[in-house]
């Protein structure tokens, strides 16, 4: 499904259902050891969708170890993002030849909890989300704008390995299944040289919201 909004020149592979077990490499499991069942389950099978994206750029498997936020490791020469929620795990990789960025996200479709928008929002922000509400009221708008930055960030540590704030993002979002973010970097000393922002689609299907952040804008 999310093939559907990414580009061609990306490898994906997704799993719908609760995550399994899955053989992990053995620095995987070392850090996998730790963790509940729960979430070791999602850890490893994130990583299967991963190692098949990348057999399908001709690559072989390899261990995806975590860096210092979280993100995954990939082999040299490729960009790549990883997701799951509950019923659903995904990866999307590319060669970094063919993509400036990717960054790629999944969130059931149900509103977001009471106060977690007005902390990841921005007013105008909120003001927008106000206007496609009454347009189109069977999307829960609040949560693909959520869904929105997580892409965003991931599609943002990878080139700058700096940290990125909800509110240093400011999403658009319209119908036709599309969004751009501007950054907002006023005080930052290399504002001029890091991203002022990015581009990529979205998607409400099978009771999922799917985000992907595929170039600079």
């Amino acid at each position: 499904m999310i093939g559907l909004i990414l580009p061609g020149s990306v490898a994906w592979s997704e799993t719908f259902g609760a995550a399994r077990d899955t053989a992990l490499f053995p620095q995987e499991e070392r850090l996998a050891a730790e963790m509940v069942p729960a979430r070791r389950r999602e850890f490893g099978a994130a990583r299967a969708c991963a190692r098949q994206a990348l057999g399908r750029l001709g690559m072989p498997p390899v261990p995806i170890l975590p860096g210092p936020r979280g993100e995954p490791g990939w082999p040299s020469g490729v960009l790549g993002s990883m997701t799951h929620c509950e019923g659903y795990q995904a990866a999307a990789v590319a060669r970094s030849a063919d993509l400036p960025v990717l960054g790629i996200d999944a969130e059931q479709h149900r509103p977001l909890p009471r106060g977690v928008l007005a902390a990841v929002s921005l007013p105008q922000e909120r003001g927008r989300l106000h206007v496609l509400r009454r347009g189109h009221p069977g999307i829960y708008w609040d949560r693909v704008l959520f869904s929105t930055k997580e892409s965003v960030f991931k599609a943002w540590y990878p080139l700058t390995r700096r940290p990125l704030e909800f509110e240093e993002a400011d999403i658009t979002l319209t119908p036709d299944g599309t969004w751009r973010a501007r950054l907002r970097l006023p005080g930052d000393p290399d504002a001029a040289r890091l991203p002022r922002g990015f581009t990529g689609r979205w998607l409400v299907a099978d009771g999922l919201v799917l985000t992907v952040s595929t170039d600079l804008a």
